[in-house]
């Protein structure tokens, strides 16, 4: 018999070494998720139970390589990773971009209902965004790694970093960075129950490109 998705988040939070607390808001936020989702497509993923490893899991695995202060999530879509980030770190102002008015709609009733205080929306493209600065800024399937730098850059607070969420890593796109000279760190992600490569670009890391950790 699997396990129930109220089991494995559970195991999964364990193994990423987070509280289990906010566990019930992590699954009203997949609930909610999958309601609208069934009428305003927010995520490709239709199956409530694969949401838990899909979606919040995966947005999770990022946070112990967040560095501090106010987070912006371009192009958070169905708000991933910005919304279980926000659910885990309450104390963490977060910003969800979106410039898709229906998506940008769901954002706002699931910050309401799931009462994030610190969250805020941005009905908007990242070009005509001017808030900030911040200290991390972060997208998850939200295009070019290249691309990303050049439109979140002149958001970071200094020593901030810019991070793009990634499946398999793609040596043209490393390239195309270390040609502008944006230095990268490419940081393998272990998420629980999700048998994928992950991996996540650290931009505007000032230590050797491309390296890789563990």
């Amino acid at each position: 018999m699997a396990a129930s998705a109220e089991a494995r988040l559970a195991e999964g939070l364990e193994a990423l070494g987070l509280s289990p607390a906010p566990a019930a808001r992590l699954l009203a936020y997949r609930d909610l998720l999958a309601r609208w989702n069934r009428v305003y497509n927010l995520s490709a993923i239709r199956d409530p139970e694969a949401m838990v490893e899909r979606h919040l899991l995966d947005s999770l695995a990022v946070i112990p390589h967040l560095p501090a202060g106010p987070l912006l999530d371009v192009g958070s879509g169905g708000g991933l990773p910005g919304l279980p980030i926000a659910i885990m770190a309450p104390g963490r102002p977060i910003t969800l971009l979106e410039s898709n008015g229906k998506k940008a709609r769901f954002l706002r009733q699931a910050v309401l209902e799931l009462d994030l205080a610190q969250v805020s929306v941005a009905h908007e493209r990242l070009e005509q965004h001017t808030g900030g600065p911040y200290g991390v800024v972060i997208c998850r399937a939200f295009s070019e790694a290249l691309a990303f730098w050049r439109g979140t850059a002149r958001l970071l607070a200094p020593g901030g970093r810019a991070l793009a969420m990634k499946g398999r890593r793609d040596e043209m796109e490393l390239a195309a960075l270390s040609t502008e000279g944006v230095s990268c760190r490419v940081q393998r992600l272990a998420v629980p129950g999700l048998d994928a490569e992950r991996h996540l670009l650290v931009l505007g890391d000032s230590g050797p490109e491309h390296r890789t950790a563990s």
